[in-house]
């Protein structure tokens, strides 16, 4: 008899078309892990609606989530892949768990102070109790662990907390789960501010790599990327911008970054970005034709 599979549990807001920051952080974790989990992927729409939408736009990004999903190689035989808002048990533990939690622990999150920042006109409770939404949607499938980004460690922080709180006071109903964080590619920074996250929402377009990008963009894009004084391409802190680069060239190449160390060693920054250029386009060509030709099937998507 087999033994039964470990459950994992993710998901992508439809705020547009994804990053390679978004790739490279989680939907290449997700891709793998499927030979060997039972997965759960969901586009989080609920999520999204925390920022002002436009119904037609949520709409027709929700489809083209599924399709990047499927592009990116999510098996839909192997995954199970589903739309946040279609399940109404996420909305209604959210309730149950939003009386589990504290003012001050949803405060405290990050992406609360960072999200506030940039929408003062619409600080509203969704924005606030995020964390609990998504605490519920990992709980709700039983998921043992839980592919994220570095930025997302404090959220599923509190959906242990309050998993471990709820059982106390009541019985043994969820289990605790762990998170599975890559070393390298867990964050992809921004090309023109590299000490920041690359975020679809920059108003700096030169900063974000998108799935859907040309070769010819994403060649310019990194053309254009910040890199550091100094010479050497050294994988260091205090080198963020060829530090960032670095990492993009070592996981489109599938190759350490001690050995991209050693190919350029003796490169200047700007071959070296030629390079990283390259094999990007190189790596997002075949994502962004395969996207192309699923979206234009409206009726398997959906």
């Amino acid at each position: 008899m087999n033994e039964k599979r470990k459950i994992i549990l993710s998901g992508i807001q439809p705020s547009g078309i994804f990053t390679i920051g978004q790739l490279m952080g989680a939907v290449n974790n997700w891709v793998s892990m499927q030979q060997e989990y039972e997965s759960f992927f969901m586009v989080a729409d609920m999520h999204t609606i925390t920022v002002r939408q436009k119904p037609a736009d949520l709409r027709q990004h929700t489809l083209d989530s599924v399709a990047l999903f499927l592009a990116c190689g999510i098996d839909p035989e192997k995954s199970t892949i589903f739309v946040q808002s279609h399940v109404p048990a996420h909305a209604m533990l959210t309730w149950v768990m939003n009386s589990f939690t504290g003012m001050g622990e949803c405060g405290r999150m990050t992406q609360f102070k960072d999200k506030s920042a940039k929408n003062e006109d619409n600080i509203n409770i969704g924005l606030f109790s995020y964390p609990v939404l998504m605490a519920c949607d990992i709980l709700l499938y039983g998921a043992d662990v839980v592919p994220v980004g570095e930025d997302q460690r404090q959220h599923l922080e509190l959906t242990r907390k309050l998993a471990i709180r709820f059982n106390h006071h009541y019985s043994d109903t969820f289990k605790i789960p762990e998170p599975v964080i890559p070393k390298y590619g867990a964050r992809i920074m921004s090309l023109q501010d590299p000490t920041s996250k690359m975020s679809k929402s920059d108003e700096n377009q030169n900063a974000v790599i998108y799935l859907n990008d040309s070769d010819e963009v994403i060649k310019k894009k990194i053309k254009r990327a910040v890199s550091d004084s100094g010479e050497g391409i050294i994988f260091a802190d205090d080198k963020a911008g060829i530090k960032n680069l670095m990492t993009l060239y070592s996981i489109t190449k599938n190759i350490s970054i001690k050995e991209v160390e050693k190919e350029f060693e003796s490169a200047r920054y700007g071959d070296f970005k030629i390079a990283v250029g390259n094999s990007v386009a190189e790596y997002i060509a075949p994502i962004r034709e395969k996207f192309e030709e699923i979206k234009k099937d409206k009726k398997y998507l959906e």
